[in-house]
């Protein structure tokens, strides 16, 4: 069995159904599906993304990203991505993983391997693609293995884990990867600002509030922040916006101009526009239709 049979036999095992789930090992995910699926909206946070069987298209702003058995894919920053599969049936089904990149883990080995990136380096896009080495294929395979093996899983994964940490810092992506982890990267500058939007998505802000927050002129910071997200920093606290706004709709019943107060709107015409704008039907339609539907998407 060559290296993507075992991972996709391994994955398969592990996820029988269709969907998306966690697995024992906190960072790992894996994913099935059975035909390809409606676009889905999610917030994917860094990971390391690989299609063991079928395709899968992530889409960043105006941003297409196709991978395969083929490549990796690699985020480096808490993104407002829409994810679907391309390629799957009951046949040969669509079989992933996703592995959350721990960055204090990373920090550290950066430390001990005493390799650095430029602070000041432009961050470019917060997804990349690389082609899967065979080293980072028998790491992944060898961190799904511990699944068959609980007893020796919790001592065995952190260093695993860790190995798969090395095989990207010295791959392909690995002057971006470490920008995840240097205090004063622009990346991590970027990913600051993220994180007070994300705090913060509620209510007004100033782009100065946000830049001061980033540490960075509010030039530098729309720039480099369109580079990682696709997007400006007031288009990405409207997406956080009407992500929880859907969340609140078709996960805790909450009716739209409830939702719409709670996630910042105070037009309620506005944010049916808006929602209808980004998923496609106004809130109560776009809320009924998932729920008849909740395998509609897969998020690794």
């Amino acid at each position: 069995m060559n290296g993507l049979s075992e991972l996709s036999s391994l994955i398969d095992r592990f996820a029988p159904e269709d969907g998306s789930a966690p697995t024992a090992l906190p960072r790992l995910h894996l994913a099935r599906m059975t035909s390809p699926t409606q676009p889905m909206h999610s917030v994917q946070q860094p990971a390391l993304c690989i299609a063991a069987q079928g395709r899968k298209q992530m889409i960043l702003g105006d941003r297409i990203y196709t991978y395969e058995p083929s490549n990796y894919l690699l985020v480096s920053a808490d993104l407002p991505v829409v994810g679907c599969v391309m390629e799957a049936s009951p046949e040969k089904p669509y079989l992933g993983m996703r592995l959350d990149i721990d960055q204090s883990a990373l920090a550290a080995l950066m430390l001990e391997m005493d390799r650095n990136a430029k602070p000041n380096e432009a961050p470019g896009s917060g997804i990349l693609m690389s082609p899967l080495t065979g080293s980072l294929l028998d790491a992944a395979i060898r961190l799904l293995r511990l699944l068959e093996d609980p007893c020796g899983a919790p001592i065995l994964a952190p260093m695993i884990e860790r190995e798969i940490h090395y095989r990207l810092l010295t791959g392909d992506q690995a002057v971006r990867l470490r920008q995840i982890a240097l205090a004063d990267s622009k990346l991590s500058q970027v990913n600051r600002a993220i994180s007070w939007i994300k705090q913060n998505y509620a209510r007004p802000f100033r782009i100065e509030t946000v830049a001061a927050e980033a540490r960075m002129s509010p030039s530098s910071l729309h720039e480099h922040f369109k580079a990682v997200t696709a997007m400006s920093p007031l288009q990405y606290q409207k997406q956080i916006r009407l992500q929880e706004a859907r969340r609140l709709i078709v996960g805790e019943a909450v009716d739209a101009a409830t939702a719409a107060h709670r996630v910042g709107y105070d037009s309620p015409s506005q944010f049916s526009r808006e929602y209808s704008r980004l998923f496609g039907a106004p809130p109560m339609r776009d809320a009924e239709r998932l729920r008849a539907a909740p395998e509609i998407g897969v998020a690794v």
